[in-house]
């Protein structure tokens, strides 16, 4: 049971993953040259400093309800070496030059044609958020984690923790529970989600899939402490798994960065790899009409960060995407994002 010094903990640590974040992201702004605003945008309403802040820390009282009720533990996301998160912290600001100069620059140079990346799908062959190599560095796997929390002001791992929510229900829903279930998390990048699963569910069966080795070598070091781990280099729209061989599939962040097609053909792939009645769980970006006072910094995003795919997903139906096979379960608001669960259909 959480106590009064839980609270303050929880409190104290986050208000300096706030700070920390936040900070390095104002001073990002005021590095950095502002993108022109396009035609369609201008005289919109944006919300402004301090109602996003507010929204963040509305997304953290949920947060902080959520371990007082007991549904997951509270986040070790600030534990660590402070001379390694200094050393993170650099190597963005070092970054920041070349990424400015891409954001301003001509647009074919966002794209990546270097021979090592001649094997994977056009789509995932570009500098997604501007940043250097887009996923197909080690160095790119290193730094993006913290350019992550930079964007979101500190709050990227607190809207994840929302997705263990349907997660502990789906695994109450097995029989076996945790120990029985098996997990596929489509997307896995550097494993920072799985880890967070496995603190909460050492026991449970987990398989990470990702197309980028580089992401792929940082989750196999993240999570290397835990057993009942598999990790797969694949692309989502090809698993290389069984039919109906998981009970339970997480998406974090994957569908905002895939074009329509792909979208389409990894939701087949999850319906084909889902067992009936499992849960499929998917974290993403608000949609257009979500938050309708965010409307417009949503169609600002993709000018301003380099995601081609985006505005599309703004618009995409994600009951229709899934159906037939599955039906939406639920969905929880996570400030600037959502957990959506569906249920596959038995």
């Amino acid at each position: 049971m959480a106590t009064a010094l839980d609270k303050f903990v929880y409190d104290a640590a986050q208000a300096a993953r706030v700070s920390w974040f936040f900070g390095q992201k104002l001073l990002a702004a005021r590095l950095t040259r502002p993108m022109p605003l396009p035609e369609r945008l201008r005289g919109r309403e944006m919300p402004d400093r301090a109602r996003i802040l507010a929204d963040l820390r509305k997304l953290l009282e949920q947060d902080w309800r959520n371990i007082e009720a007991g549904l997951y533990a509270p986040p070790d996301d600030w534990r660590g070496s402070l001379v390694a998160e200094l050393v993170r912290a650099v190597d963005f600001f070092a970054d920041l030059g070349a990424v400015d100069a891409r954001r301003h620059g001509d647009r074919r140079d966002r794209r990546i044609n270097r021979p090592e990346a001649a094997g994977y799908p056009a789509y995932y062959r570009q500098h997604f958020h501007f940043q250097s190599d887009g996923y197909l560095s080690a160095a790119s796997a290193r730094r993006y984690d913290h350019q992550v929390e930079v964007l979101f002001g500190g709050g990227a791992a607190a809207m994840r923790r929302q997705a263990l929510v349907p997660l502990r229900d789906a695994l109450a829903e097995r029989a076996g529970g945790a120990r029985k279930a098996r997990l596929l998390d489509i997307g896995c990048g550097t494993g920072t989600f799985l880890a967070e699963i496995k603190r909460n569910h050492p026991r449970l069966s987990v398989t990470g899939s990702d197309l980028s080795a580089p992401y792929l070598a940082v989750a196999r070091r993240r999570l290397a402490a835990w057993s009942r781990v598999a990790l797969a280099e694949a692309n989502a729209e090809t698993l290389p798994f069984a039919d109906a061989s998981f009970d339970i599939v997480t998406c974090v962040y994957l569908f905002h960065e895939l074009p329509h097609r792909a979208r389409a053909a990894v939701a087949h792939e999850i319906r084909r790899v889902l067992r009936r009645g499992g849960k499929l769980i998917v974290v993403d970006s608000l949609q257009t009409g979500d938050e309708p006072d965010y409307d417009a910094m949503l169609e600002w995003f993709p000018v301003a960060f380099h995601e081609p795919y985006y505005a599309s997903y703004l618009r995409e139906d994600l009951s229709r995407l899934f159906a037939p096979g599955l039906s939406q379960a639920g969905v929880i608001p996570a400030y600037l994002s959502k957990v959506v669960s569906f249920q596959r259909e038995s």
